[in-house]
């Protein structure tokens, strides 16, 4: 009886903790996550921020506007990066796009915008390598360097690293933002609280929401 009565009173109270997390007042192990090992960040003083995503994913796609404003409002208070997820045993033409044109120094909001258009609107899935060819030398890419890049040694170690990166992570769905080497969050585990979004853009504000508070946190722990 004394057990089945401890069982009760846990199960209480963890209904309690549920009912009283929400994207305001986020709770560890609710609308975020801490790494059980931080992993080092060259950010300085600085916020790092990591979004972990992927081009084919239409949540990531609908999540991009609303991170990328983010991101304008958080200023030189955060160091930001994008890291395209690796599939295992499957090799990503789109992975290996982001990192060609980062390598080039071709990537902005600007192209994040034109690929995941391409995507997600002109429904061309670039999921061969010729597919990605033809993409960058229409926004004006010369080809043959392009190629030169997707195929060397430089992009091949970003793909190895991305895959160790979602590792040390924990990265097991996108969109998912990582904050600082510490905490983990996304616009879906924002919303597990409350269990109150009925839209993709209720969960974006309740991500963010979570995310100011994060980087807030993180900022205070730097001290």
């Amino acid at each position: 009886m004394r057990f089945m009565k401890f069982v009760v009173g846990a199960l209480m109270l963890s209904v309690a903790a549920l009912s009283s997390a929400s994207p305001s007042d986020p709770k560890n192990g609710v609308e975020y996550k801490t790494l059980p090992t931080p992993q080092a960040v060259d950010s300085g003083k600085k916020v790092e921020v990591i979004e972990f995503f992927d081009y084919a994913c239409p949540h990531c796609f609908a999540f991009d506007p609303s991170l990328t404003a983010w991101v304008k409002k958080q200023g030189d208070a955060i160091v930001f990066k994008r890291m395209h997820i690796s599939r295992s045993g499957t090799d990503l033409p789109q992975q290996k796009l982001f990192f060609t044109l980062g390598a080039m120094g071709l990537l902005n909001d600007a192209m994040q915008t034109k690929i995941f258009t391409e995507m997600h609107v002109n429904r061309n899935r670039m999921n061969r390598d010729e597919m990605a060819f033809d993409f960058a030398a229409k926004q004006g890419v010369d080809r043959q360097k392009f190629i030169e890049v997707y195929r060397g040694l430089g992009v091949a170690g970003s793909v190895r690293r991305a895959t160790s990166m979602m590792d040390a992570y924990g990265v097991d769905s996108w969109p998912m933002i990582a904050i600082d080497g510490k905490y983990v969050t996304s616009p879906t585990m924002a919303n597990e609280g409350t269990k109150a979004a009925t839209t993709e853009a209720e969960l974006h504000t309740e991500a963010t929401q979570v995310m100011d508070i994060l980087v807030a946190k993180a900022k205070a722990e730097k001290k």
